[in-house]
């Protein structure tokens, strides 16, 4: 029988202290469901009293159905100076009427003296009144020993002491901190081999920060050495350089170690669970990131590719399913034969290995990523040059010309962008302006306008990103230009490009790749076509 591995999250919290991270009361509730679906055991909701956004999400998250997570509430140990019954910081955790109430205390002497201000026995009294009180009005009390890792450096008899009093109060679970990310896997080892030698060996719990780039690690490592619970958040946001990311621990612990934590058939929903928590607290999951990451299963040069057609074991750790992720097989001025064969079985476009075609597509692809185009961040524009260049790309207009001006008087406020543009479907012409925020705003709207009657589902296209950026930094002013520019309809996102010495005209490809994909997507006829 698989052991058991308790995940306790605690992004609604923890992870909400990272810079630039602010979620709203609905945003906490969307999340809460989406880890309960997933199969975490505990949701850390916030420290109720210490905000109003965090008494309502306290309030609201008793009206959801939840099936497999507990809520907890977050807070310290009483204050020194009030007894346990008198403080309202206590108080405010039992009104938020939780299953499970989560407390800290101070297992660092030097904490206790300079920043709490008190003796090292008033310290212990603290912890103990609070968890044996608590045990009342709660079903469970976890207890952490904050800076637990660097107390027990400097004096770990106390440290332990600490510990001990929770137990003896009746904590349910003793978590152990690593809350300033210092400690190394090896000292995290040691010590906890020498906490269960005094004595405190059951229901032990991992918190670890990543200031050292070991908290994923740390958590592990606890956890081969007894820890049943582990702490920590979605993509590892939190403070400073983050928390332990749940999405490392978990699929190292369930598909690598073979311990329970969530569901198995629930861990490949983990990228969906990853880029949903993203996408609401606003911060990106960066590309390279282990498991759930855009790049985590993604092979650019020729020979890794050729391999993992034959067998993806040969490159890669997982089977991307595993984790809701997939193979991307990258094109680039290091992609060979296997990279454009796999490319086109992806995109559904017909091209044998044996077509006398495939090496002038291979030179050509590489002449432009020498010229300055990236199609790795592209692959719309990729499609459309490999369809193109096998003569399987409709023809849907013509540019005949365009013309952008952009103006400022001494009334204006801001600059006016204005485009104008002539294409030709068919032997009709259309010839539209628009006015934008901004010349590419101008260009796709006047293009569209143009194209709009004929084509009426490009109205669902949005550019949602710009990106600029020089190629040949040595050239100054004269240099060429990439854009790159991403776009949405209601179903799926895409990626374009255009390069050029003029960043309008490098613009202006962009665009017009963005559109043209749309048509393709949707298998739209050209004008004339039946």
């Amino acid at each position: 029988m698989e052991k058991k591995v308790l995940i306790y999250d605690t992004t609604l919290r923890d992870g909400t202290q990272a810079e630039g991270v602010n979620v709203s009361v609905e945003d906490k509730l969307r999340i809460t469901e989406k880890l309960d679906a997933f199969g975490i055991h505990y949701i850390e909701g916030g420290w109720p009293g210490s905000n109003p956004k965090d008494d309502k999400y306290f309030e609201e998250v008793k009206n959801l159905k939840l099936k497999n997570s507990k809520i907890a509430a977050f807070g310290s140990t009483r204050r020194a100076y009030l007894k346990v019954e008198e403080d309202k910081l206590i108080q405010n955790l039992i009104k938020a009427e939780t299953p499970v109430i989560t407390i800290f205390g101070k297992a660092w002497d030097l904490h206790v003296i300079q920043a709490l201000k008190t003796d090292l026995e008033k310290n212990l009294e603290m912890v103990f009144d609070t968890v044996s009180y608590l045990k009342k009005y709660t079903n469970e009390v976890i207890f952490i020993g904050e800076h637990f890792f660097d107390g027990y450096k400097s004096n770990s008899e106390y440290a332990v002491k600490v510990l001990q009093s929770a137990k003896d109060a009746g904590a349910d679970f003793i978590v152990l901190a690593d809350t300033n990310g210092g400690t190394l896997p090896n000292e995290i080892e040691k010590i906890i081999k020498e906490v269960k030698e005094k004595g405190i060996k059951e229901n032990l719990g991992i918190h670890a920060h990543n200031d050292s780039d070991t908290a994923v690690w740390n958590s592990i490592v606890a956890v081969l050495n007894g820890a049943v619970m582990v702490h920590g958040t979605i993509n590892g946001f939190g403070e400073r350089c983050g928390n332990a990311n749940l999405c490392s621990i978990i699929p190292n612990l369930s598909l690598k170690l073979g311990y329970e934590t969530v569901p198995k058939e629930n861990i490949r929903k983990l990228k969906e669970v990853s880029n949903f928590v993203a996408d609401l607290v606003n911060l990106p999951v960066p590309k390279n990131m282990p498991y759930v990451g855009d790049s985590a299963f993604a092979h650019k040069g020729g020979v890794h590719a050729s391999a993992v057609i034959k067998n993806s074991k040969l490159y890669e750790h997982i089977n991307p399913e595993e984790v809701g992720n997939k193979r991307k097989v990258l094109v680039s001025d290091l992609a060979g034969k296997s990279n454009i064969i796999y490319k086109a079985k992806e995109l559904n476009i017909p091209l044998d290995e044996k077509d006398p075609r495939l090496p002038e597509l291979i030179n050509k692809i590489k002449q432009l990523e020498n010229y300055g185009y990236h199609y790795e961040a592209a692959e719309a524009s990729l499609e459309l040059l490999m369809r193109d260049f096998l003569g399987l790309l409709p023809k849907y207009f013509d540019l005949d010309a365009y013309r952008v001006l952009i103006a400022r008087r001494y009334s204006d406020k801001m600059p006016i962008s204005e485009a104008t543009v002539r294409i030709k479907m068919e032997n009709h012409y259309e010839h539209t302006a628009s006015l934008g925020n901004g010349p590419v705003n101008a260009l796709d709207k006047a293009l569209k306008k143009a194209l709009i009657s004929k084509y009426p589902n490009l109205a669902e296209v949005e550019l949602i990103d710009y990106k600029v950026r020089i190629v040949n930094e040595s050239s100054g002013t004269a240099a060429k230009i990439r854009v790159l520019i991403e776009s949405k309809d209601k179903d799926s996102r895409w990626g374009t490009v255009g390069v050029s010495e003029n960043v309008i005209e490098a613009s202006w490809q962009a665009v017009v790749d963005s559109l043209i994909y749309k048509l393709v997507k949707d298998n739209t006829k050209p004008v004339g076509e039946s």
